[in-house]
């Protein structure tokens, strides 16, 4: 009995119920699939049209099977459940790069135990609960992942939600050190466990199994192959690759003229001020209060005028006693409970979200936008909120257009993003960035400039910033920012806070984006003309609101900055054409170098600079790893030193050591 069979460029296995998929999808890489009682299905939830694969080959024998995409082979062998029951039961999976070397397995426990690799368990409905096991390997490291507020680079032995949350980021691809990429093709809530023994995935709600696999001889290869099957970033904009100021926040348009004018006296270099939350009169009008903000046409023609463009933050919300509540309910536009009260977030008002899954409410959403926003001369958009953050964190009381949470709840950002990308365009504006606080893979093509979400004003929230920015890179998402200086509990006043501040804003000047932000205290109360209170605003955040010692150094790195911003252009371009990220772990651009293969606390900014952040109190000193096979120049003092060595490095408070690579 024959139990695979091809069909074009497609290797299928078929029994017990069970259909399995195997095709080509870019050079070098599969498509797996797997549906229970159901024909396969084709969701493009991440991936787009695989494109020409090159060289495929398929042979098929009388229990196994194996098809091969270029540089990657997957091969199938039909096992039984134990060998006196006879009959094959399931097709166990091998993946091997072109020198016929294991990348990934399959855990094959079939024998007695009868556990499959891929289980599906009934939930009810259409719906499975999915489980896929492969086996571990001694050794491997997995970079990537997407953004947890935790202090590493390499998640083996780790365990990780597959969900979204305020500063949480589930992006669900990773390099493997063995030389493969892995994406979950699946955006429902789970989790995933690198163990020793074996990798385990799981997905509380799924209709079939989905996922993508690519083999490269480089991280950088298994980037472009990644950013080719989800899609590139687009080129970033000017305005992206210089400095933004922010703050929670300026409640009136004096507030940001008066703020953008100085930085002009000064001298000082500044490309975007943002206009953060509540400029609007209630969640959900999506426009600007008139009491605070008269004329926004007029406030953007002459910050424009000053070389500056504005961002404006939206919130994906209505609240439930607004007069817009029950025209959006009545439409069909917001997501819904299942049970209880219809409550999103109770945060300042009560509300509930809009379901960006749901087309009709991207083109409601996105008209008013254009009639308030984007007509007055906005270009630029913060889309905060983006996981979206229900106020309990019960997914699977939630439900979109899409269907249930629990099945497709991590798209939601994707989408947030993709409403105003399609909308920009569809207006004619080509140049595209937008700041959001959350993604799933292929939100970097929608212009998604993620930022790692409210973070403390902490030095162990410092330190976990490097490394977020370095799993997002490796997981396919380039445009990448943080709150400089943390957004919560900063006191403008406190040296200890200062310290903290000048280390994570000269940090910024080497991010792919570098954005000062927060929500300072103490706080300013804002009052209405009616005697009414509106949204507090947190204390002063500009760079010369801390003294003139800090002062005279953020503004050192602000220049900084400016004069990096060819070298920071030409790394926005790598990123758009070949899907590099700007921020490069060690052993991304040196992987045959066995000291690079842990560094977590330094990294590389492009290929040229190799950057080492000061992430503890008082520390006037650093060690810092010099690869070998090259000279290393440090940018302030102008020293050559060979590389191939550990080094202390001097880093007094007015210095982030930087090292230039020179050959």
């Amino acid at each position: 009995m024959n139990y695979f069979e091809r069909k074009g460029n497609e290797l299928v296995f078929r029994n017990a119920g069970e259909t399995l998929s195997i095709v080509p999808w870019g050079a070098n890489s599969l498509r797996v699939r797997a549906a229970m009682m159901r024909d396969i299905d084709d969701p493009r939830h991440a991936l787009l049209d695989p494109g020409d694969s090159g060289d495929v080959e398929i042979r098929i024998g009388e229990t196994s099977a194996s098809i091969r995409c270029g540089g990657i082979i997957a091969e199938a062998e039909a096992v039984g459940e134990a060998e006196h029951i006879g009959a094959p039961a399931w097709a166990h999976l091998t993946f091997r790069n072109a020198h016929g070397e294991v990348l990934l397995r399959e855990t094959n426990c079939g024998s007695v135990l009868r556990r499959h690799a891929r289980r599906f368990e009934p939930n009810g409905g259409d719906d499975w609960s999915l489980t896929v096991e492969f086996d571990g390997c001694e050794g491997e490291r997995i970079r990537g992942m997407g953004q947890y507020q935790e202090e590493r680079i390499d998640w083996k032995g780790c365990t990780l939600e597959l969900a979204q949350r305020n500063s949480q980021s589930s992006v669900p691809f990773y390099i493997s050190s063995l030389g493969y990429g892995f994406l979950w093709h699946l955006p429902a809530v789970g989790e995933v466990t690198f163990g020793a023994n074996r990798t385990t995935w799981r997905a509380r709600a799924v209709q079939q199994m989905d996922y993508w696999i690519t083999a490269g001889d480089t991280p950088a290869q298994i980037s472009l192959q990644y950013a080719r099957a989800t899609g590139f970033a687009p080129m970033m904009p000017e305005c992206g690759l210089g400095f933004w100021q922010c703050k929670l926040r300026y409640w009136s348009q004096r507030q940001i003229l008066d703020v953008a004018r100085e930085y002009r006296r000064r001298g000082l270099p500044l490309d975007v001020i943002v206009c953060d939350y509540f400029h609007w009169p209630r969640l959900g009008d999506f426009s600007f209060d008139p009491e605070f903000f008269p004329d926004p046409a007029a406030m953007v023609r002459e910050l424009e005028g000053m070389g500056i463009r504005l961002m404006v933050s939206v919130w994906p919300q209505v609240a439930l006693d607004s007069a817009r509540y029950s025209e959006f309910r009545r439409l069909g536009l917001l997501v819904r409970a299942d049970k209880g009260e219809q409550i999103g977030l109770r945060l300042l008002e009560d509300s509930m979200f809009i379901d960006f899954t749901n087309p009709r409410a991207r083109a409601y959403v996105w008209d008013e936008m254009r009639r308030n926003y984007h007509d007055q001369g906005v270009r630029l958009f913060w889309l905060d909120l983006a996981e979206p953050e229900f106020g309990t964190c019960d997914f699977a009381n939630y439900r979109y257009h899409a269907g249930p949470v629990l099945r497709i709840g991590n798209l939601y950002p994707q989408f947030y993003s993709r409403l105003f990308f399609d909308g920009q365009r569809a207006a004619g504006q080509t140049d595209i960035v937008n700041l959001v606080r959350c993604a799933w893979a292929g939100s970097q093509r929608y212009g998604a400039l993620v930022w790692s979400g409210d973070v403390m004003s902490r030095w162990e929230d410092f330190r976990r910033q490097i490394c977020i920015g370095l799993n997002m890179g490796a997981a396919g998402i380039p445009w990448w920012t943080t709150d400089i200086g943390g957004f919560h509990d900063g006191q403008v006043d406190d040296p200890g806070f200062h310290e903290l501040l000048v280390r994570w804003f000269q940090w910024g000047a080497y991010c792919p984006v570098m954005r000062l932000h927060g929500d300072r205290r103490p706080a300013e109360r804002v009052v209405r003309a009616d005697g009414t209170e509106a949204p507090p605003s947190g204390g002063p955040n500009e760079v010369w609101s801390f003294g003139e010692e800090v002062y005279a150094i953020l503004a050192k790195y602000l220049r900084r900055r400016e004069e990096l911003r060819p070298y920071v252009r030409e790394l926005m371009r790598e990123a758009h054409e070949r899907g590099v990220p700007l921020m490069r772990g060690m052993y991304y651009e040196f992987p045959d170098d066995a000291e690079c293969r842990d560094i977590s606390d330094q990294y590389m900014f492009g290929s040229r600079y190799l950057v080492a952040p000061v992430m503890e109190p008082s520390a006037r000193t650093r060690n810092v790893f010099l690869p070998a096979g090259c000279d290393w120049r440090n940018v302030d003092t102008g020293e050559t030193l060979a590389g191939g060595r550990t080094i202390v490095a001097p880093a007094p408070l007015e210095t982030i050591p930087v090292f230039e690579r020179l050959s």
